[in-house]
């Protein structure tokens, strides 16, 4: 039978920063894993472990992390994981959600992070580091977890808040290596049929940067593949679900895990750019086999690995849950959430842009500025973006003249306004649309060359636009990330932009082409121009945008994405008879259709009928809830967008929130959309926007709700309240 070692339980204690720890009553713990384990003693142990955890900690929500003999510990009031120290190469020894009073052991005996073939670890180092609150981090606390593998240096960094039921994981290496573990994984159908128990080891290893072992055969497993490159993907989330059996890799930025016997679980993301896009990818994100769950692909390859400065790989989040599919995302939302305050004034815009209007930047002058602005005021926008053209430097997507991204620092102008177009600068813009509330924003393209070394200088020449006129919004367009380096001197590039600024930016990540971040990587610094959509060219359906946000808003915030909506009354001739053409909707359905996210009106306020400034009248009520509505859990309801079908969204808050329905081109007047409430709720709703009447309603299975509306393409905003 297992010995049990005894320690002292501090796991509900935060460092005591000098002072000596209370005392408290020793709790048996066992430090070594065996597979010998009587059923008897793992249920007596597991009691005991969870009876631990529930002890309330001393400081309200504190995180805590402790290194005592050969146990590392760190959670808490939602999590903890804990370690076998093994020199600072750690193997998780238990995961608890405490919330949801579940434990698993883990069953591996080989540490959590693995790059190469096995060598002595040596030089393990423990320190902890509390982050302080800023404008846009909330505090969090570090555990730094230091050691040598031969002639490679590794840190593990630790990430926990107080707000959320996980833990990330960033790994940083220095030194020399040989190589990386991470040859493209073995066809099933090239291996050999099992007669004995030695057939079913597969050979061969991937480089791991995290991986768990527990108990049970019964997992529900789901990853889910994103897609960005918006301009040729129209097709943007992929899942996968399956049963684990024989080690088998799958590709994605998350995997849910859901043990049925416990019904609970955990989350794994990969925070890195989508899989057809990362770096040094070998072909795989995740590994599963049973009850052993990898995450693979460090996002850098040996050349990557410098002696004399740490790089980074793709950071990892573990988070747990308990209970079925909501609870499961709304782990995953609650950190998504404290990555990045959505701060009211910053944050929260309804931007608009006039390059969906195809003019490119023929028209950006002085004069076509204020005139936008005054069509921006009635419409009720925030945020006035210029988009390319205001600068002196002309870009490859110049009409007037073709210019070119190449050496863009030949020209120490580029990134002045242009005296022609702007001869007094952008000071009377700026001016204007702070006596109209509205702030402007900029279009703005990183120098490409030599994988951004010039970083600094492009950061200097926006830290200087906010200097000067107080621009701190920025579209940054023309990534290519094609290596480490060039990830590494963007990220100085947008840091130092932040500091410069106070902590101000906010920067609108274009990820329609090239290898940018995606929807996981750079999330701290703003929020995502998800998609080009035109009606020159016959491309935008407003079902297929909504579709697109309503696919990515179960596991992307939607408050993080930038979704357009469009003048409807341009190019109709194109789109002839088609039932789903732009002009068969209203103008505030369209606006409708961007209320989850952070709206983008793409078009040129100029241009619109006067009737359209009717939709101000709208904006202003939405206005109102948006912050409201964002602070919320976000989730789509009903069916996919089809164009045909009752669909919407929710936001979800504590006992009230807020639903969009959509009905579509469909003939039945009233829906039955399936929802995130309970069954047999009883909630009020009260319309805000669109022509749903108020009413009292219990919901049906899986929270259905019956919504009426009286004609087609139409929509309508509640806030709803449950009632006690």
């Amino acid at each position: 039978m297992t010995a049990i070692n005894y320690e002292i339980n501090e796991r509900c204690f935060p460092l005591s920063f000098g002072h000596p720890p209370p005392k408290v009553i020793p709790v048996p713990v066992f430090a070594r894993i065996e597979s010998n384990l009587t059923v008897e003693v793992y249920t007596f142990l597991l009691s005991l472990l969870l009876l631990a955890a529930a002890v309330p900690c001393s400081a309200q929500d504190g995180c805590y992390s402790r290194l005592d003999k050969d146990t590392l510990t760190i959670g808490n009031q939602f999590i903890e994981r804990k370690f076998i120290w093994n020199k600072g190469n750690v193997i998780t020894y238990s995961l608890i959600d405490k919330k949801g009073g579940k434990a698993w052991f883990n069953k591996l005996r080989k540490p959590d992070f693995y790059i190469q073939a096995a060598t002595e670890t040596q030089n393990g180092q423990y320190k902890v580091l509390v982050r302080k609150d800023n404008a846009i981090h909330i505090a969090t606390q570090e555990t730094i977890v230091s050691f040598s593998i031969g002639t490679l240096d590794v840190r593990r960094v630790y990430r926990i808040n107080a707000k959320s039921a996980s833990i990330a994981c960033e790994t940083y290496l220095k030194g020399q290596l040989a190589g990386i573990a991470g040859e493209r994984p073995a066809n099933a159908a090239d291996q050999k049929n099992i007669e004995f128990a030695e057939d079913m080891k597969v050979n061969g290893s991937t480089a791991i940067l995290d991986q768990l072992k527990l108990d049970g055969f019964h997992w529900q497993v789901k990853t889910v593949e994103f897609f960005d490159v918006t301009d040729w993907n129209n097709n943007l989330v992929l899942e996968n679900k399956f049963i684990p059996y024989r080690k088998k890799s799958y590709r994605g930025n998350l995997l849910f895990a859901h043990n049925q016997e416990k019904d609970a679980g955990f989350f794994l993301l990969k925070e890195a750019p989508g899989s057809a896009t990362q770096l040094a990818y070998g072909g795989q994100d995740f590994t599963v086999e049973f009850g052993h769950f990898a995450v693979n692909g460090l996002g850098l390859n040996a050349a990557d690995v410098h002696k004399d400065e740490w790089r980074k790989a793709y950071t990892v989040v573990l988070g747990v849950y308990s209970g079925q599919e909501f609870n499961q995302l709304k782990a995953l939302r609650t950190y998504q959430k404290t990555i990045r305050k959505n701060e009211p004034g910053r944050d929260e815009m309804v931007m608009m842009n006039t390059w969906g209007d195809r003019s490119q930047d023929a028209k950006v002058n002085e004069r076509f500025s204020l005139l936008e602005l005054e069509a921006a005021a009635k419409l009720g926008i925030t945020h006035f973006q210029i988009d390319d053209g205001w600068q002196q430097g002309k870009s490859p997507n110049s009409a007037m003249a073709k210019g070119s991204f190449s050496n863009i620092w030949s020209n120490p102008n580029y990134w002045k306004p242009d005296a022609v177009k702007y001869p007094n600068g952008l000071a009377p813009i700026v001016k204007r649309g702070k006596a109209l509330g509205i702030e402007i924003g900029l279009w703005f393209n990183p120098s490409i060359q030599h994988d951004y070394a010039d970083w600094e200088k492009d950061a200097s020449a926006m830290a200087e636009l906010y200097r000067m006129y107080g621009i701190r919004t920025f579209k940054i367009d023309g990534l290519s990330i094609p290596n480490k380096q060039s990830e590494i001197n963007l990220t100085k590039m947008f840091n130092k932009v932040l500091s410069e600024t106070e902590n101000q930016a906010v920067f609108n990540l274009d990820a329609t082409a090239g290898r940018r971040g995606g929807y996981h990587l750079f999330t701290e610094y703003g929020n995502i121009f998800l998609e080009n959509r035109y009606t020159d060219w016959q491309n935008y359906y407003p079902y297929l945008t909504l579709r697109n946000l309503w696919q990515l808003s179960k596991y992307v915030p939607a408050e993080k994405l930038q979704i357009e909506f469009l003048n409807k009354w341009r190019n109709t001739e194109k789109y002839g008879s088609d039932p789903f053409a732009p002009s068969n909707y209203t103008f505030e359905y369209l606006f409708a259709i961007t209320m989850a996210a952070q709206p983008l009106a793409w078009f040129e306020g100029t241009g619109l009928p006067k009737e359209a400034l009717k939709l101000g009248e709208s904006v202003a009520k939405y206005k109102k809830i948006q912050h409201d509505f964002h602070h919320g859990i976000i989730l789509p309801i009903g069916e996919e967008p089809s164009g045909k079908s009752w669909t919407g969204f929710q936001s979800v808050q504590q006992d009230r929130g807020y639903f969009i329905v959509f009905r579509e081109n469909t003939p039945e007047r009233t829906g039955i959309l399936e929802t995130w409430l309970p069954e047999k709720v009883k909630i009020q709703l009260k319309p805000l926007l669109g022509r749903g009447k108020q009413m009292i309603q219990t919901t049906g299975r899986k929270g259905a709700l019956k919504i009426a509306l009286p004609v087609i393409n139409d929509f309508v905003l509640y806030s709803y309240t449950v009632l006690k």
